[in-house]
């Protein structure tokens, strides 16, 4: 594969191959739309549609690995032994090794504890989501403590953060359950509990959007395959949160400094690889998500160290049935997180009875394939936040919930906010919950080919700003219930594209567009169904780079 350069010839090729391809036995009513011919001319610097086709984890191989069984470590599928010590005595293991899968067989484990995934290599399989089941009996509030919001409140952060499997680096959980345990709530991305552990590799010199090189002042720390994270941060007048909505009169008329969450979110923080090195030239694995300007003092640095090449893959976590908590005071049953992770994969997992579903927090380049949110009904089927960029869930599903609501609960759905952007929806079916945004300016993410039942809510604090920034595409969108509620996005996501969705109708959470003006967003193929041309972008935008 050419990573860094892909000529217009191949591209207008692959793009015809895909759209007409794509075609077959519905020639009639398909449709090639004119975005799509203009976002093969100018794939990575496209002013409405990002470039989303190197989203996901590149990590899995079929080279042999050591493999050890958790029965081997005590591990009973009895249903009613503790075997959380045993599953992570093994992975441990295999992590002092070096790497290694841990099998689980068919049956019911019970787990008493969080089980940790914090060194790289290491995969946790077992055999498949409708024959190995993890059952969880306690929740996070319990194990590790109770976890209030650093923005202050009552709230609890179990609504939005940790899993009962967790995928982190093991210094990095360390220091975060040891933050929680003393309340003193951290920051939860690459730089540690403060934002303070990093250090500088070298600056950078101005470069565009979707340049998959760039110049920096010194390269001698820099080596091919090492992991860097790529710094800006904003400066007085916010020109770098303006540029992360498209520019122009309504970014630059409207009010950023009493936004404090979201402000809190900068400097961002892109996790790339360096594939390159040439004298002070650098080659990255992905095409640089934003401009990079002197403005916004640019530069590679260091970071806590990531978690990689690890994986969960063939199994049920279901939690014990209890009621969904009122909103914002979840107590932690929840499924399978990733954070500081990059290159890592969730594969072939169901979570049942589950607070919240799959997360993503400052987790980067995974993949979640074959994912399932099952049972009486969970606040965040998925949760996608502080900083996740370049992520890819694929073949999900959602499925109605098998309880009644209680009183005072929400549901929100495929969650995006923090500044999280070139993430990736695909192939899913949503029996309920909504595209939500908490605010948070995530921008450049995809949702693409999914059928919704779209009876959800988004949330998002005032001071955490806009909804939308630039360059979010809804793409073959299916609204079963014919609800609008962050559907079509052209009037509200600013320089976004709307692009092949059913006619849909306003309910009572109306929003209105966070930027004055005329907001260059683009709308085609609206009322139809299934009829757009590619039907998958982020499929279509694979084959482009092949």
């Amino acid at each position: 594969m050419n990573h860094g350069h892909i000529g217009r010839r191949t591209l207008l090729i692959g793009a015809t191959a895909v759209a007409l391809g794509a075609t077959t036995g519905t020639a009639k009513a398909a449709e090639v739309p004119s975005i799509w011919r203009e976002f093969t001319r100018s794939p990575f610097d496209h002013p409405q549609i990002p470039y989303i086709g190197r989203a996901g984890s590149r990590a899995r191989t079929t080279r042999p690995r050591p493999v050890t069984d958790v029965t081997a470590y005590g591990a009973v599928p009895d249903g009613t032994t503790d075997c959380a010590p045993a599953i992570n005595r093994a992975i441990a293991a295999a992590g002092r090794a070096g790497g290694g899968t841990v099998l689980i067989p068919p049956g019911t484990f019970r787990i008493d504890d969080v089980i940790r995934l914090g060194h790289s290599n290491v995969v946790l399989r077992g055999a498949g989501s409708g024959r190995t089941t993890l059952y969880a009996t306690r929740h996070l509030t319990e194990l590790i403590g109770v976890y209030g919001s650093r923005y202050g409140g009552d709230k609890s952060s179990w609504s939005w953060a940790g899993g009962l499997i967790w995928l982190a680096p093991a210094a990095r959980w360390e220091s975060l359950t040891s933050a929680i345990r003393a309340k003193e709530w951290p920051f939860e991305g690459w730089t540690g509990n403060k934002r303070d552990e990093w250090s500088t590799l070298t600056t950078v010199e101005p470069a565009r959007q979707g340049s998959w090189t760039i110049t920096v002042a010194d390269a001698a720390r820099l080596r091919p395959g090492a992991l860097v994270l790529l710094r800006l941060a904003d400066d007085a007048d916010h020109t770098l949160l303006e540029h992360m909505c498209g520019g122009g009169p309504g970014t630059e008329a409207y009010s950023w400094d009493d936004k404090t969450k979201l402000t809190s979110y900068v400097p961002y923080e892109w996790p790339v690889r360096i594939t390159r090195v040439q004298g002070r030239r650098i080659t990255l694995e992905r095409p640089l998500p934003l401009d990079v300007r002197p403005e916004w003092d640019p530069r590679l640095t260091t970071h806590v160290p990531e978690l990689t090449g690890a994986g969960v893959e063939g199994l049920t976590l279901e939690a014990v049935e209890t009621p969904q908590q009122p909103h914002l005071l979840d107590k932690g049953f929840n499924g399978v997180t990733l954070q500081c992770a990059y290159d890592c994969w969730v594969d072939d997992v169901t979570v049942r009875h589950v607070d919240n579903g799959f997360g993503l927090v400052a987790a980067s380049a995974c993949t979640l394939r074959h994912t399932r949110v099952a049972g009486r009904g969970a606040h965040h089927p998925y949760f996608c936040r502080e900083g996740s960029h370049d992520n890819l869930i694929e073949d999900f599903t959602i499925e109605q919930r098998t309880t009644p609501a209680p009183t005072g609960t929400q549901l929100h759905g495929i969650n995006v906010e923090g500044l999280s952007s070139y993430n990736v929806w695909s192939r899913g079916v949503m029996e309920m919950g909504t595209f939500d945004s908490h605010r948070g300016l995530p921008f450049a993410n995809v949702r693409t080919d999914i059928t919704v039942d779209n009876n959800g809510r988004h949330g998002g604090d005032a001071s955490a700003g806009p909804l939308f920034g630039a360059r979010f595409t809804h793409w073959n969108i299916r609204v079963t219930n014919g609800r609008a509620g962050l559907m079509k996005i052209d009037g509200l996501a600013p320089w976004s594209a709307t692009v092949g969705i059913n006619e849909v109708r306003e309910f009572d959470q109306i929003d209105v567009p966070d930027f004055t003006g005329d907001l260059n967003s683009r709308l085609e193929l609206y009322g139809t169904k299934d009829a757009v041309r590619p039907r998958n972008l982020y499929d279509a935008q694979r084959e482009l780079s092949r």
